[in-house]
């Protein structure tokens, strides 16, 4: 039997790791801000902590608005350039990756991404940019987390699927490890695959420390049913995983892929008939949710799920209404 991916014809591949930042080319520009650029790219790295895949970004990022620059202005773009810059410039950029097709959100990491740099030139003292804080944002609508109802998110967290005989027994029971800890835990996926053989929570170990965004390490309660879905993962489980190595691996043996457990969920989600919201990351959202509605309190939810800000937080009391209104009808005095 074989993996859920590799029956859909080997389409998902281990994630590329980015290349460093003394790689990353900014082609049409001069030697000067070429080089600040990737100066500010390892800054990045080194102070600030940013992952390798976010470093790419800014970079693309970067790369788009330098090819918008040389358009313009038919010229390779220089820091003098730069310093000259005015709001409208900004603006049609802006209204170019509009016509491009790009989102608001990422539009506002691209904006972020030049300000980051407009601010490491003043720095410098390279160069002043002072268009690119003149330009509003664009604006956001913040949606609300879809979490699943307690029956449902369970079912979907089981990974299994009555009658399902397709897939080796193995595999279903790492995805249900899997997704077991993204409910049971709040995780990321990237923070469930990330943890290593030597830290599986087994037996008596009842926590889990993991590495959030921004290198931030925080320690996780798990929960025995959790456990004892990484114990049956591992009892059949047909390879010899290494301490140092990935706790869950693909059916070839290498580091499991996010991409593998979407497609696994995207699956069951059929299956059980549930909505395309029902995703790996509502599983998160359904454990924030449900804590809530049990009486967990913020500032503890925000140290579970490792959030920086307790306003990110807050977004589950949106979520929670029902659960709001039934404790004011039921403690107001006037409610009544």
């Amino acid at each position: 039997m074989t993996d859920f991916g590799q029956n859909a014809g080997m389409r998902v591949q281990s994630e590329k790791q980015a290349p460093g930042s003394d790689q990353i080319l900014f082609p049409g520009v001069d030697k000067e801000l070429a080089d600040s650029a990737r100066k500010w790219l390892r800054r990045l790295e080194g102070e600030r902590r940013a992952s390798p895949l976010t470093v790419e970004a800014y970079a693309r990022d970067l790369r788009q608005f330098f090819h918008f620059l040389c358009d313009r202005f038919e010229t390779a773009p220089g820091l003098e350039a730069l310093s000259s810059l005015k709001p409208a410039d900004l603006r049609a950029f802006m209204a170019r990756r509009r016509e491009e097709g790009i989102a608001s959100r990422s539009l506002l990491r691209q904006l972020a991404a030049l300000r980051s740099f407009a601010h490491h030139l003043a720095r410098e003292g390279l160069a002043r940019i002072d268009a690119i804080d003149k330009v509003r944002s664009p604006k956001i609508a913040r949606a609300l987390p879809k979490a699943l109802s307690a029956d449902k998110a369970r079912e979907l967290a089981s990974g299994e699927e009555a009658g399902d005989e397709s897939r080796a027994q193995w595999v279903v029971a790492r995805d249900a490890a899997v997704l077991a800890l993204l409910y049971g835990a709040g995780l990321r996926i990237s923070e469930a695959l990330s943890i290593r053989r030597a830290d599986a929570p087994l037996g008596a170990i009842d926590s889990l420390t993991v590495v959030g965004k921004g290198g931030k390490a925080r320690a996780v309660p798990v929960i025995q049913p959790v456990r004892d879905a990484v114990a049956k993962y591992l009892d059949c489980c047909p390879y010899h995983l290494e301490k140092d190595g990935p706790l869950f691996i693909g059916a070839r043996g290498g580091p499991l892929s996010p991409r593998i457990v979407q497609l696994t969920v995207e699956r069951l989600r059929g299956a059980l008939g549930l909505p395309d919201s029902a995703t790996p990351h509502a599983l998160r959202h359904s454990f924030a949710t449900h804590l809530l509605s049990r009486g967990g309190d913020l500032r503890s939810i925000q140290e579970l799920l490792g959030h920086a800000s307790l306003s990110t937080t807050q977004i589950y009391t949106s979520v929670d209404k029902a659960r709001l209104f039934e404790a004011y009808r039921a403690a107001h005095p006037r409610a009544g």
